[in-house]
């Protein structure tokens, strides 16, 4: 499958976020593959996934990012 290029931002609701922080952190504890849908298109993120923090802070505002970040599959096959 080719899969497009893409970068978006979704605003999920406190509890949509919590419940999906929760699952995902089971899943890490569980070591685990994760599964979740963002905007329509529905992805698993790899156990073995790098996870880390980001914090930026600009001129009147900081925001801290989680980030996930994994080989794609079609990587993978190369």
């Amino acid at each position: 499958m080719n899969k497009k290029t893409r970068d978006i931002e979704k605003t999920y609701s406190k509890k949509q976020f919590i419940d999906k922080l929760l699952r995902f952190a089971t899943a890490l504890k569980k070591e685990k593959p994760f599964t979740i849908q963002i905007a329509g298109e529905r992805m698993q993120i790899p156990s073995d996934s790098i996870v880390n923090i980001e914090h930026e802070r600009g001129s009147g505002w900081e925001e801290v990012e989680f980030q996930v970040k994994w080989k794609s599959q079609r990587n993978k096959l190369k």
